[in-house]
Formats: structure tokens, C-alpha cells, sequence
């Protein structure tokens, strides 16, 4: 924990303090930004307070004393409920606005880990409960140099293992051998164990009509042969497998022969032309120094696929905040699953995501955008047009 840093931010925010809480470990956040290591047994609440200045001070449980051991300032312990209401009132006594994680209307549920009666609980003492998820963007969602480096490393080894797979498929489909999206997901798994990546779920290979479920997931008996003349759609994320590792994540499409269906040609078009116009929209306006926030890349997205008479067939938000998670706790680029009005800042990362799902197929393509004080890069290589395959 960085406490200098937390209380920069708090004072910057006009913020009296962030109060930090949990019960069986439902907020792994907090153990994150405050480096505190669990014992695996968290049966009863513990409360921290940082304040904008002074010293922090953590309430626990007799029965489970031993908590915030690791963590600097004086502990004050409970056992009745009583006794744990009247020492929060005291804990706070000089703060009228505090940090939580909580989130109006659950508008970034990413961060919405406080339960309402402990947030009511908080409010009952006289405190403004206002949500943390800016303040875990600064100390979670950024990236340092290091991170960076392993993300670009991870993106050309994706790159290469996306081209192989589709090389795979290329060759199988000519020869006529039999070849599954199973398979060919399985395929994908060996290359990233042979690359030293992980991830936390195997990447989607979805045919013809699955490529329209934006969540498929092949299934290991019965899963869809891949023939000459099918769509293709491959997504992969994965992470170099080492500590403070981030994630790449990635879409691309193929079709196994020479003419792509004008359907198809037409569809992806459209969502690279979205795409295009996002990456320009978060880079003009960091040229410019103008704050930008998540909701307004998705409307700029969205509004042009919109544009294109494509409304019906878009089904989620135009990307997500990339991290040690690959869906990540900085702003979404979301004006379409929730209203998310963090801005984005420097050093985080984000995708580019836009998809139409019709009734017979999906298109999506996505990069990953790096946000620094400077600009916005693409990390990896970008699909312009269907792959023929």
C-alpha cells in the first residue's frame, strides 16, 4: 500500500477519507490495494479507514484480532454489534464525505462490492458514502512500464498463435480432414501452455451461426465441423504467466474460401469502420488534452454503426478496461450495458470491440488501446478485412 499516494488522491478528489471493509472476503479489491494477504478465514467485518490526512485506523473483530496486522495505525477492537456501530462513529467522527466500494444504480459493478445495509450502515452516522471507483482506477486500472512491455510481448505471441490456428484451419478444410471448433480451441490451449501464457477461460471458436453468440463456448462432443466456405470468428486473451502480468485480447474472422458472401463483407465493413472511428475519437481528444470518458467512446462507436442502419444487431458495449484481469477495473468503453462516466486516464488500457450479431452470423473485430500522456497505440495487429482462408 501506497499511502502517500492514497491520500494525494483523496485530497485531489476533495475527499475526507476511504473506508475499506469486508466479510469473508467478498472485496478482493481491498486486499489488493492495500497489500493485505488474507489467512483464508475472514468469519467476521473488519472496517480501515485512511483518511485525506493523518493516520489510518482498522476496527476488528476480538475473535479475529489479527487481521491488519500488516497494515500501519492503531487497531481498535469489537465484539458486540453495539460496540462496533459506536466505534465507527467514532472512527469517522471527522470525515462527511468517504470513499467505498460502491456504486450508484450499480453503474460499475465492477466495483460494487460494499452490500447496501453496510453502505446504509455508514450513511446512519452522518457520512456521505460516494463510490471508490475512481480513486480504484488510479490504483488499479493504470499499468507501469514493465506491464506494459509484458502486454506487447503477450500481444505478438497471441498474434502469432491466432495466425497458426487459422493456418491450421486453412490447411484441414483444403485437405478435407475433419476439424472441429473444439479442436482447433484445444489447439489454441497448447499454444499458450507452449508459450508460457495463461488465461482464464479457453478463447471462443465459433462457426457460421455461432460466431453470433458473443459468449460461445465449443463444446468438447458435438461441436461444430469447420468446412470450405464457413465462418470463422477466434477470440483469445491471454497473459504472460508472471506476476503483475496483464492481459491481450483479441478478435479476428476468417472465411475458408476465396469470395466472402457480400452479407458478411458488408457487415464487417461496418464494424471496422466503428472501430476505426473509435480509435480516432480517444486519440483526438488526448491530442487535444480534452477529458474524455467511457460512455462517450461507446456512443461515438455505437452511433456509427447506428449510422449504417445497424442498430438491431448490436448486443453489448463497445469494449472493456484490460488488466491483471482481462476484464479490468478501469472505465469500460459503455454507454449501452451501463453508464460509465470515469474518464480515461493515462497509462490504461482498454478495448476496441464492436460487434453486429445477425441472425445467421456475428462480426466483431477488437484491439486492445493504450492510453498514455502522450497518445493512444494500437498494441497489436489489426484485421482490416476478412481473411481468406
Amino acid at each position: 500500500m501506497n499511502l502517500g499516494s492514497i491520500q494525494t488522491e483523496l485530497q485531489n478528489a476533495g475527499l475526507d477519507g476511504w473506508l475499506f471493509f469486508d466479510h469473508h472476503e467478498r472485496d478482493p479489491l481491498a486486499y489488493r490495494i492495500l497489500g493485505l494477504k488474507s489467512n483464508g478465514h475472514v468469519s467476521r467485518r473488519w472496517y480501515y479507514f485512511i483518511p485525506a490526512r493523518g493516520q489510518p485506523r482498522g476496527l476488528v473483530h476480538r475473535v479475529e484480532p489479527h487481521q491488519l496486522d500488516s497494515l500501519p495505525g492503531e487497531k481498535i477492537f469489537y465484539a458486540r454489534w453495539q460496540e462496533q456501530e459506536s466505534t465507527l462513529r467514532s472512527l469517522l467522527s471527522n470525515a462527511r464525505r468517504v470513499a467505498m466500494q460502491y456504486s450508484p444504480r450499480c453503474s460499475v459493478p465492477y466495483v460494487a462490492n460494499v452490500d447496501a445495509g453496510t453502505v446504509e450502515l455508514i450513511r446512519s452516522l452522518g457520512v456521505e458514502v460516494v463510490s471508490s471507483a475512481e480513486l480504484i482506477q488510479v490504483f488499479e486500472g493504470t499499468w507501469t512500464p514493465t506491464q506494459l512491455e509484458m502486454h506487447l510481448e503477450t500481444g505478438r505471441r497471441v498474434d502469432g498463435i491466432r495466425a497458426a490456428a487459422f493456418e491450421k484451419i486453412r490447411r484441414a478444410t483444403l485437405a478435407g480432414e475433419l476439424l472441429d471448433e473444439y479442436a482447433v480451441q484445444q489447439f489454441v490451449m497448447k499454444c499458450f501452455a507452449d508459450q508460457r501464457l495463461v488465461t482464464n477461460h479457453p478463447p471462443i471458436v465459433g462457426v457460421n451461426v455461432n460466431s453470433a453468440d458473443s459468449h460461445y463456448s465449443p463444446p468438447a462432443v458435438g461441436s461444430v465441423p469447420i468446412r470450405r466456405g464457413d465462418l470463422v470468428l477466434l477470440d483469445l486473451w491471454a497473459k504472460l504467466n508472471e506476476p503483475e502480468a496483464v492481459f491481450y485480447d483479441v478478435t479476428w474472422m476468417a472465411y475458408c474460401g476465396e469470395d466472402v458472401p457480400p452479407p458478411i463483407v458488408k457487415a464487417f465493413a461496418a464494424v471496422v469502420g466503428a472501430r476505426e472511428r473509435g480509435i480516432e475519437f480517444v486519440r483526438s481528444a488526448v491530442a487535444q488534452g480534452r477529458m474524455l470518458r467511457g460512455y462517450e467512446v461507446d456512443d461515438a462507436v455505437s452511433g456509427f454503426l447506428r449510422g449504417q442502419g445497424m442498430d438491431p444487431y448490436i448486443r453489448h458495449r463497445t469494449g472493456h478496461s484490460i488488466g491483471r484481469e482481462v476484464h479490468g477495473v478501469g472505465a469500460n468503453m459503455d454507454n449501452t450495458e451501463t453508464h460509465d462516466t470515469r474518464p480515461i486516464i493515462p497509462r490504461t488500457c482498454f478495448s476496441i470491440e464492436p460487434a453486429l450479431y445477425l441472425p445467421e452470423f456475428g462480426v466483431r473485430t477488437e484491439i486492445n488501446l493504450f492510453v498514455d500522456e502522450h497518445g493512444a497505440k494500437v498494441t497489436g495487429e489489426m484485421q482490416h478485412e476478412v481473411l481468406r482462408i
